[in-house]
């Protein structure tokens, strides 16, 4: 996402600060062999931790031969059983299929996110089943490399868990980015004639629609990675979405064995499967963790990025809670426009009666770093009044925060 951010500056917008270049190519196969020296990079990292913090990595298929044993099918073709006081599943998370028979996936001409980052070249033209986070983040790639890209989502608008306003605002941003979005759209069938193209039946209010693409991307939800790990050998199972149920320790029911991640209810976050982890070990170990989900952030990486953490007005009018809004623009603020990149708002949510920061949305560049800000905010119960009286520097993006903050509690100065 960053390489093709880059690519599509230079095409477009080098020439409006004075930088003028020739004509601009993306060489693809050197943008995917930086993609894997990356991915390569980072888990020879957690290599290089296990061993320094004397941890055991066996690489294989672990499943249960026991509530205290797991057997693993190594990939050397060997096998081992270790057992174990306490055991934690945290085996992720696999892209959703849609119904057998309907559209196979083959990571080739219908890819899920695995084969979207792995193809061989620029499709001229993809269709995203799914407009939700993952659909968006690898649609928006290829547009800019030039795939006209249309979007296929069941809802009547993109996100649909998202607050209503930033995602109105998110989708006539991607639609000017070049992205053919289509809201309370269903697929009706498909048809995989490999390099032929991918063609499709979808259907809305218009009636049925034919579609064809060079390739189909499906990204209609994740399940969680729980098949084969023969969880009934430990007295375990999951229930009908996958998950394993835990209580408030993450315990499952034999008190034992835990699970975190994207195998328990909750967002399917690498941050907060993180957060989990470190909880779990620190109940293991006597130390009492714990998890504030209500300051788990989430952020789609489009560009300009989407942010947020805590609750969005829908979800604060279905629990009856009285609140008051504060919003700044970044067209407002000078060090987007100052870059050029001041499309977006910072949007704050606060209980009416106390001020306290319920809820915070962010559309517009950078969004990813600064709701860090409020992540920390909703973690001390923080008002919008402390947010506003806290001096932030200046020319930063961070200070469209500030501003929405000082219009939540009734005193802007710049909007």
């Amino acid at each position: 996402m960053n390489s093709t951010h880059k690519y599509h500056e230079a095409q477009h917008q080098f020439k409006d600060i004075g930088i003028e270049v020739g004509e601009v190519k993306m060489n693809f196969p050197q943008l995917m062999k930086s993609k894997e020296k990356a991915v390569v990079g980072l888990t020879s990292g957690i290599e290089f931790l296990f061993k320094k913090n004397k941890v055991d990595y066996l690489k294989g298929w672990g499943k249960f031969t026991g509530e205290n044993t797991i057997g693993v099918d190594l990939n050397d073709g060997k096998k081992e059983e270790v057992s174990a006081k306490h055991i934690i599943i945290a085996t992720g998370s696999e892209p959703s299929a849609l119904p057998k028979g309907m559209l196979d996936i083959d990571e080739e001409y219908v890819v899920t996110s695995t084969g979207a980052l792995d193809l061989k070249e620029i499709p001229k033209s993809m269709v995203v089943i799914g407009g939700g986070v993952i659909g968006l983040e690898m649609g928006s790639v290829y547009a800019r490399l030039g795939t006209k890209v249309d979007v296929v989502e069941f809802a009547d608008r993109i996100c649909p868990t998202m607050d209503h306003e930033i995602t109105s605002m998110f989708g006539k941003m991607l639609k000017k980015q070049g992205l053919n979005i289509m809201t309370s759209t269903k697929l009706v069938s498909g048809v995989n004639n490999k390099a032929k193209g991918v063609e499709l039946v979808v259907e809305n209010a218009k009636g049925q629609q034919n579609m064809k693409a060079d390739v189909v991307l499906l990204c209609v939800g994740r399940r969680p990675y729980t098949d084969g790990l023969a969880l009934e050998k430990a007295g375990l199972e999951a229930n009908k979405f996958g998950r394993i149920e835990i209580n408030e320790h993450w315990q499952t029911k034999k008190s034992h064995i835990y699970a975190i991640g994207d195998v328990v209810d909750g967002p399917m976050l690498a941050h907060k499967a993180e957060e989990e982890g470190i909880a779990a070990v620190e109940q293991i170990l006597g130390e009492g963790g714990h998890v504030n989900y209500g300051a788990i952030p989430g952020v789609i990486y489009t560009f300009p990025e989407v942010a947020n953490v805590g609750l969005s007005e829908e979800e604060l009018k279905a629990a009856g809670i009285a609140y008051v809004k504060g919003v700044f623009p970044f067209q407002a603020n000078s060090r987007a426009r100052t870059n050029n990149e001041a499309d977006g708002t910072v949007k704050i949510l606060s209980c009416a009666k106390t001020d306290k920061i319920l809820g915070a949305w962010i559309i517009g560049p950078n969004a990813g770093e600064m709701i860090h800000e409020a992540v920390i905010a909703i973690e001390y119960g923080a008002s919008s009044e402390d947010i506003a009286r806290t001096c932030h520097a200046h020319p930063t993006l961070a200070e469209a925060f500030k501003e929405a903050c000082m219009a939540t509690h009734g005193k802007p100065i710049h909007a």
